[in-house]
């Protein structure tokens, strides 16, 4: 086998962290991706990969030869759609992955326009609870909000957004409105339990102050649809993003609270590995989510 052939089947492996899985995706066997995998780290003469019963882990010449042949794959797929393709039109296939709400509501629409557009490209979106590691799982772009923590990514702003506290005019009109971020200790606020976020506190800021409250509540759940609905019904106080309450908001079906208190920032990035930032595929795709998004605030 050639070295861009192996290069791509252990990328493969690599993204997959198991045989099985890799096999699938190849249309071939298990014991052929590995006797394959062999082959190619008696050519090296290095272990690339530390093998279990359950699952795959890269040595650390396994991730120099992933990190470095990443890119040279895509610089590889650059130069044949360049020759290929003379408006360099986007081909190949994207990994994505987003949280359940924001993904099923926006990133999965744009996905459909988006190769509805560029016929040539496929893309892969996976939705989670929480954000996945790009390195490890093999994402080429992921959609986060708030601070982007890792400095070892590409970040750019697709859309800005904001957290905001609210309740239905009916609860409201039951309970009265919250003067201070403390007052929320005595009034039902449902809870929405992710990531590794601490669950039930809410962190409020004006100018330099700062206040943490920890709230509580009849109702909570792991899911921002459930949260929202219940909210509506007017079981109690929310913190939703604008993104998906700014239309509840602009009907009356909510109504903000503590409008003169900010909740921590919640903008919407496309993030990416530093090996991807030249990708025409995702560059273009970046390109047209942003302004895919953007139509929503307009």
């Amino acid at each position: 086998m050639d070295g861009f052939s192996d290069l791509n089947l252990f990328a493969l492996v690599a993204r997959h962290r198991n045989l099985a899985a890799a096999a699938r995706e190849l249309g071939v066997t298990p014991p052929a991706v590995s006797k394959r995998l062999a082959q190619l780290e008696r050519r090296l003469g290095v272990r690339l990969m530390n093998r279990t019963t359950r699952r795959l882990s890269l040595t650390p010449e396994g991730e120099l030869y992933l990190a470095n042949g990443s890119r040279i794959l895509d610089e590889l797929q650059e130069l044949e759609q360049l020759v290929t393709r003379s408006r360099a039109e986007p081909a190949g296939l994207l990994r994505v992955n987003a949280s359940f709400g924001f993904g099923r509501a926006r990133i999965a629409p744009a996905i459909s326009d988006f190769v509805a557009r560029f016929p040539s490209m496929k893309i892969q979106l996976h939705l989670t609870d929480r954000p996945m590691s790009l390195q490890e799982e093999g994402f080429d772009l992921g959609i986060r909000f708030g601070e982007v923590p890792d400095a070892r990514v590409n970040a750019r702003l697709l859309m800005k957004n904001r957290r905001i506290v609210c309740a239905s005019p009916v609860y409201v009109e039951r309970h009265g409105m919250p003067s201070l971020p403390h007052d929320l200790t005595r009034h039902a606020c449902i809870v929405l339990r992710e990531n590794e976020s601490a669950y039930g506190t809410w962190h409020f800021s004006r100018g330099k102050r700062v206040e943490t409250v920890k709230v509580d509540g009849p109702l909570a759940s792991n899911d921002g649809s459930a949260v929202l609905h219940w909210a509506l019904e007017g079981r109690g106080v929310v913190v939703r993003s604008e993104w998906e309450v700014g239309e509840y908001l602009e009907r009356g079906a909510l109504v903000p609270l503590l409008v003169d208190w900010a909740l921590p920032g919640a903008d919407i990035h496309a993030i990416y590995l530093e090996r991807n930032q030249l990708s025409v595929k995702l560059r273009t795709f970046v390109d047209f989510l942003g302004e895919y998004l953007r139509g929503f605030s307009r």
